[in-house]
């Protein structure tokens, strides 16, 4: 093997090489190649260049028989890599030249005349845009069936109740139905950032050359509408250099992962002895190599894990963008690598936690006998006093005592009788312990996003709503 300290000489000469009288090391030519990470967008870069040729015939630069050579020609070579019979050679540094040189291999000069008025900084620009609408579109799709199973596992259980909890302690009681309908919200606001990263990026860069334009007579607007781009670049300049479309598909992506993070988070709890709420699905479970009676939620594990490599993706392109002058540099060749593995994670791991969530058992009653301890009611018990004339700061003082000799006596607000209540205040009557039902202070929050039953099932009718606008929505953008 030749050493990398050495130049080789490759067989082929780069189709920038004109101006070079040496070729590049095989060591630099390998680290300075994108080909093993951009060859997944050579089904955009063909249709780019399909409507290129095409725009480039209707405006008299290429002949009749150019552009129909060139788009048949294109055709024949998506075909082979669809195949697996094309032959990637990192020579090509990256999938235009691919994909370039095996056209003009096929179909001789009218696959050299391609290029005409166009460079590989706005070719680029405009497989990324493409690519980048692709991706946040399944990305979507992902967020929207996670979406309809949460929604659908909160109205198969509309009575369940569990300790809500604030800081790690047990705080009032909600409808589970309210915890995994909350968890739907955060995906619809995913949905929304996943959404407005397709719209940004749904701008036409190609006709911006390297940098300045071109003096050829294109017609933008065509090519914008045959690749399906709302509209076409303003600035040469910003239009090359801008990636603002992938760094707002990483954030969504990494919004996303914390949103699931957290989701893993609770499920791990959950699936404990000490909580018990539910059983994880073996299907997502696995077991100890040691110890016979372990089932270890590894795959929600997991899924919190790897938040961190997502948001570090975000974090990368932002500091590899910070310093750049307009208009492209050589950096910007890592702005695909972290965001194809960011959108690649999130889409895995929503697959998971979707099956995840469809599959577990709940444990009703697990939850119910948590939520009837920890004083939950002791606010509700305030607010019966509110109800009476006084002061809501007084009330909680008068509460507080009470908690503090049940915690003494390790007794329950539900096992005191009105008498022992009546011992703290005058104010309490035959029907407050009432106010410390279980179900009772459940049903009674009934604001708008409240866990009152009458709240959560108007909350689910909305969350139904939002979820089938939002599916006809990705529908319309895929036609």
């Amino acid at each position: 093997m030749e050493s990398a300290d050495n130049p080789t000489t490759p067989e082929r000469k780069a189709l920038w090489g004109g101006r070079f009288e040496g070729h590049p090391q095989e060591f630099t030519q390998r680290f300075g190649a994108s080909l093993p990470v951009d060859r997944r967008m050579w089904r955009e870069d063909i249709r780019g260049s399909q409507a290129h040729a095409r725009m480039l015939g209707r405006q008299g630069v290429l002949s009749k028989e150019d552009v129909e050579s060139i788009v048949a020609g294109l055709d024949k070579v998506g075909a082979r890599i669809e195949s697996g019979e094309f032959v990637w050679d990192v020579e090509d540094e990256d999938i235009h030249m691919a994909i370039e040189r095996s056209l003009t291999a096929d179909i001789g000069d009218a696959g050299g005349r391609l290029h005409t008025a166009r460079s590989r900084n706005d070719q680029v620009a405009t497989d990324a845009r493409l690519y980048a609408k692709e991706l946040a579109l399944d990305l979507a799709d992902s967020l929207l069936a996670i979406r309809s199973t949460l929604v659908e596992v909160a109205a198969k259980n509309p009575g369940a109740v569990m300790p809500g909890y604030t800081h790690m302690q047990r705080a009032q009681p909600v409808l589970f139905a309210h915890h995994m309908l909350a968890y739907s919200w955060m995906f619809a606001r995913d949905f929304t950032r996943v959404m407005a990263a397709y719209d940004a990026a749904d701008t036409l860069p190609l006709g911006s050359a390297a940098l300045a334009g071109t003096t050829y007579p294109l017609d933008r607007s065509y090519v914008a509408e045959q690749l399906g781009f709302a509209a076409v670049s303003q600035n040469s300049l910003d239009a090359v250099s801008d990636r603002d479309f992938l760094l707002d598909l990483d954030y969504a992506c990494s919004v996303g992962m914390v949103h699931l993070s957290r989701l893993a988070e609770e499920l791990v709890l959950w699936s404990t002895g000490e909580f018990g709420f539910v059983t994880m699905s073996d299907a997502y479970s696995t077991g100890s190599s040691i110890m016979p009676q372990k089932k270890n939620p590894d795959f929600a594990e997991l899924v919190r894990g790897k938040s961190g490599r997502v948001v570090g993706h975000l974090v990368a392109l932002l500091v590899t963008l910070k310093g750049l002058p307009l208009a492209y540099n050589k950096d910007m060749q890592e702005d695909k690598e972290g965001v194809f593995d960011a959108v690649d994670t999130l889409s895995d791991c929503l697959k998971v936690m979707d099956g995840m969530v469809a599959t577990m058992h709940i444990n009703i009653e697990a939850m119910r006998a948590d939520a009837q301890g920890g004083f939950m009611a002791a606010t509700d018990l305030a607010d019966y006093l509110v109800g009476k004339g006084l002061p809501f700061r007084q009330a909680h003082e008068v509460v507080g005592r009470i908690v503090l000799e049940c915690e003494k006596a390790d007794r329950t607000l539900q096992s005191l009788t009105p008498s022992e209540l009546g011992g703290f205040s005058d104010l309490f009557d035959d029907d407050a312990i009432k106010a410390v039902d279980i179900d009772r202070v459940v049903a009674r929050r009934t604001t708008v996003g409240g866990t009152g039953h009458d709240a959560v099932a108007a909350q689910l009718a909305r969350a139904c709503e939002l979820l089938a606008k939002d599916v006809s929505r990705v529908k319309a953008l895929r036609g």
